[in-house]
């Protein structure tokens, strides 16, 4: 059975090192029909991925949320080593923070990030996520069916069959 896009369920990776706005993410995410996995490390999220150990997850994670400020790794470390690996540079990634700083929005989205959300979130902030979902999904779409066009067995064959025998 296939399923459309849009009853497709999108795993959504949130990390917060505080319990009660990751659980408010949590919440707001799944209220949204999003699958989330919550962790409270930007640490723990490369552990989830697979990023600390080389050792790749087969993980379907279709977006990353994150707190800026957190002991150890800030979100925008997090950022920077999610766009410098190969398998989740094209995830896309949201910051979130309750420092309304400019210069720290601006480095967020300069480096990578598709939004910056001040806490509390909303569901109105939520609602902004989808559009950078179906835009991967769309680019995944395209990718997949020029693949498919470049080794199809027709197209091989013609080109196959237009070659001259000497």
């Amino acid at each position: 059975m296939v399923m459309a896009a849009s009853e497709t369920k999108f795993h959504v990776l949130a990390v917060d090192d505080t319990l009660i706005d990751r659980k408010l993410i949590e919440k707001l995410l799944k209220t949204s029909s999003y699958q989330v996995t919550a962790v409270d490390s930007g640490t723990k999220a490369l552990e989830f991925l697979g990023l600390n150990n080389n050792d790749h997850q087969d993980v379907e994670v279709n977006l990353i949320i994150t707190d800026y400020c957190m002991p150890g790794m800030t979100g925008y470390d997090l950022l920077r080593k999610i766009k410098e690996s190969s398998s989740f540079k094209d995830i896309p990634v949201v910051i979130m923070s309750s420092d309304n700083i400019p210069s720290r929005i601006n480095r967020c989205l300069e480096g990578g990030a598709e939004e910056f959300f001040l806490k509390p979130v909303q569901l109105s902030d939520v609602n902004k996520l989808r559009p950078h979902l179906m835009k991967r999904t769309q680019t995944n779409v395209n990718k997949r069916k020029a693949m498919d066009e470049i080794v199809s067995p027709d197209r091989t064959r013609a080109r196959y069959n237009e070659l001259e025998v000497n």
